[in-house]
């Protein structure tokens, strides 16, 4: 087994952080230069990370999250959000792939063409997409932390409404998650078991799980 399967394997949601420990603002920025290596629908990369590190600041988003200790106690808390607009940012990611002779010009002409057909007008599948390349940047930063020696927790209990209204977050980002790292401290869980292969994967048609 390589070593991105050993973190895989052993990544877990981590609880209770040690609060007396800090991670630096450059290693917070490497962690989100990680995370920005997921993938996302024409490359329009709709995260956006927002890194609480100071305690006034996390114990206004502690309030709207049911006051999870976590938030505090962990060196960085991340509010992970999607921008349902990140289509408008289609124009520079294009003109910054066009620098690179990597892909033709009427290629990349019929991707802004084929994104505005698929996401202008559409505000389920903004939303949608928004979300989705949202998380896959949240599992990869976690995925970073854990190969950095960090542990890590993805939070879904908060008032998305209260975080937006602490924090002024305008209503084209949708908060999707809130990640803590930091360092471990005594109390967690062991990693959980997970559903066996049989009860989840199924070959070249669906059946009963």
């Amino acid at each position: 087994m390589n070593s991105t399967l050993d973190i895989i394997k052993q990544r877990t949601s981590v609880n209770k952080f040690d609060p007396t420990k800090t991670i630096s603002e450059n290693e917070i920025k490497d962690l989100v230069s990680y995370a920005c290596e997921a993938p996302s629908s024409f490359n329009i990369q709709h995260w956006r990370f927002i890194a609480l590190t100071n305690k006034t600041e996390k114990e206004k988003l502690k309030a709207v999250a049911f006051n999870q200790e976590k938030i505090t106690d962990a060196a960085v808390t991340f509010i992970v959000l999607g921008d349902m607009k990140g289509i408008e940012k289609m124009p520079e990611i294009l003109s910054s792939i066009k620098k690179t002779n990597l892909i033709d010009q009427q290629i990349l002409d019929a991707w802004q063409q084929m994104a505005n057909g698929m996401y202008k007008e559409n505000p389920i599948l903004e939303r949608d997409e928004a979300i989705r390349s949202a998380s896959l940047a949240a599992m990869t930063l976690m995925l970073a932390a854990q190969a950095k020696g960090y542990a890590s927790g993805a939070m879904i209990g908060f008032d998305p409404e209260g975080v937006k209204k602490e924090f002024q977050i305008p209503d084209r980002y949708v908060p999707v998650m809130l990640i803590a790292v930091g360092y471990l401290s005594k109390g967690n869980w062991p990693r959980k078991p997970r559903l066996p292969l049989d009860s989840i994967l199924s070959f070249n048609k669906i059946k009963q799980f």
